[in-house]
């Protein structure tokens, strides 16, 4: 006879790996995903082209090149793309780095950081963030000096905290021009104007700069794994020589080629996510529990004298716990929202499903 956990890897091996569950996704909190699925003029654009995939993308994504660079009022040369942002990244700790350099993070980070840092062989350096979950950008200043890459996440995450602009300009000028200067933009879309960086000035004045983005977060294309930086010419050259041949698919191309056109859509679901955010962070602060000021789509809540794992954990809600207690939790639906206060304040709330591990709760991805 077959037993109970033979015949569950069966079922799941026969199971149709695009399923989805929706009742385990409203509860997935962990990874800063996009609750809506893409925009259906995207979904329409993406059914049509995978006639197509027979064929190999492009040996180096020259087409989605131009087309992020024109959108973004850029020298093609300047862009760069990678397999999401952390495919960016990558290429440049490879290109601007040496085994055994210094790269400077702060603690707590982007999961990401730590993991490429390693994969690079690379020394890491981590600054605490201030009381109010900011940068001490003082710190980080003097920590570039004996560095040769330093990270500065505008969205902070796990935190959502953001500089100002003259902040960020001070500190850019403290970095010894040698030092590269990673400006992490994967949240920039839920910023409102008054809080946008003039990138590419700031790149002109500043040539060891390079700011990357995703099309993970508010363009919800987390699936197609699709990021881009952009960076001074000499700079970007060096990154553009580390593009991976064939690394970028055709569904890409297509993908930001509808979202681009569907902007107006794109934008009335930002402002929804910003809405549920605050709506989370008034409901939270009602039952006496701070958060940061987080300006992405995701809130924080730093570490207290409460077990936030135990108190997740037993509600079923999987969201992203960091070593000092505090823990980062997605923005997502009402329902999941609702989800989370009833389990902090002490109820049991809407049951969650059965859960035996999935990496959906491992490190998060851009």
């Amino acid at each position: 006879m077959m037993s109970p956990a033979l015949h569950d890897a069966d079922r799941t091996a026969g199971a149709d790996p695009l399923a989805t569950d929706p009742a385990g996704e409203l509860f997935a909190l962990a990874l800063n995903e996009n609750p809506f699925p893409p925009l259906p003029s995207v979904r329409a654009a993406l059914a049509a082209a995978t006639g197509r995939l027979n064929r190999y993308p492009e040996f180096l994504p020259e087409r989605l090149r131009a087309v992020i660079a024109a959108r973004l009022g850029l020298p093609e040369e300047q862009v760069v793309l990678g397999v999401g942002a952390t495919g960016v990244i990558m290429q440049a700790l490879h290109a601007v780095t040496a085994p055994g350099d210094t790269v400077v993070l702060t603690s707590p980070t982007f999961d990401g950081y730590p993991i490429l840092a390693r994969l690079a062989r690379l020394r890491s350096v981590a600054v605490p963030l201030d009381a109010g979950g900011h940068h001490d950008l003082g710190a980080m200043a003097d920590a570039s000096r004996a560095a040769r890459v330093v990270v500065l996440c505008r969205p902070h995450n796990p935190t959502g905290t953001v500089e100002t602009a003259a902040e960020v300009q001070r500190f850019v000028q403290r970095v010894p021009a040698d030092t590269v200067v990673l400006l992490d933009e994967a949240y920039a879309e839920f910023l409102p104007g008054a809080h946008r960086l003039d990138t590419a000035a700031l790149i002109a004045r500043h040539p060891n700069l390079v700011v990357v983005r995703t099309f993970s977060k508010a363009y919800g294309l987390a699936g197609l794994r699709v990021g881009y930086g952009f960076a001074a010419p000499e700079l970007a050259r060096r990154l553009w020589s580390m593009q991976l041949p064939f690394a970028i698919g055709t569904p890409a191309l297509v993908a930001v080629q509808a979202t681009y056109r569907a902007e107006n859509e794109l934008r009335q679901r930002i402002r929804m996510i910003a809405a549920e955010r605050r709506h989370l962070r008034v409901r939270l602060r009602a039952l006496g529990v701070s958060t940061t000021d987080s300006h992405a789509n995701f809130v924080y809540l730093p570490p207290a004298g409460r077990c936030w794992r135990a108190v997740f954990d037993a509600a079923g809600l999987r969201v992203r716990h960091y070593a000092d207690g505090g823990v980062r939790i997605t923005v997502g639906t009402r329902r999941s929202s609702n989800a989370v206060l009833a389990a902090v304040a002490g109820r049991r709330g809407e049951p969650a499903p059965g859960w035996r591990g999935s990496l959906r709760t491992g490190s998060e991805v851009r």
